[in-house]
């Protein structure tokens, strides 16, 4: 999260009664805690975490447990892609073979588990992931190293942008339906919006 917020004393869920009872039940289920795994191991869920906490450099608990019970679930669906490249397998091989090989390669690098890598080492082999160089050779002959990290990001940010907790950090007054924007000119605030305090 934001070191310094502007609006630091803005919570978002003081307007939940303003939403449809159908928004209402999407939201506030962001909140709860994780309950179970359908489809990340506790090992992969752990890895999942501390990748996601450093792409989005937030430390905060029951944020990233909203993004690893949004990751599980997405890839315990399995609904399907809008589109993806030809010879990328879908998603849920990818992730799982792709978290198996950063920890494998992690294990012959530096001989030891991803888990418990230093962050700036930890970084640094997602960094080598982002730029399709990741080693030892030997352990990403098989697996699609690009695609691999940008649906980890994009798993990760669709779900850390999502969460009422950022929402509040960034200012951000969550849906606006039923009662809808009065002031749409550049600059002007709707009273229930978030207000800048500094």
């Amino acid at each position: 999260m934001l070191t310094k917020s502007y609006y630091p004393s803005y919570d978002v869920m003081n307007e939940v009664y303003e939403w449809d009872d159908h928004t209402q039940t999407i939201v506030t289920s962001r909140l709860k805690s994780i309950k179970s795994l359908h489809f990340l191991t506790g090992i992969e869920a752990v890895m999942v975490r501390r990748i996601s906490s450093l792409l989005v450099s937030d430390q905060t608990p029951e944020v990233l447990d909203f993004i690893i019970s949004h990751i599980d679930q997405t890839l315990h669906q399995s609904l399907g892609e809008g589109q993806r490249k030809a010879g990328v397998p879908e998603s849920p091989e990818l992730i799982r073979s792709g978290l198996q090989a950063i920890e494998q390669g992690v294990q012959l690098l530096y001989g030891s588990s991803f888990i418990t890598l230093d962050i700036d080492r930890q970084k640094q082999y997602l960094q080598m992931i982002s730029e399709c160089n990741a080693e030892p050779l030997e352990v990403w002959n098989s697996i699609q190293q690009e695609p691999l990290f940008i649906k980890l990001l994009r798993l990760t940010v669709e779900s850390y942008s999502s969460h009422p907790k950022v929402w509040s950090e960034i200012g951000y007054a969550g849906p606006a339906y039923p009662r809808g924007y009065v002031r749409t000119e550049l600059g002007q605030l709707d009273p229930w919006e978030a207000q800048p305090e500094q």
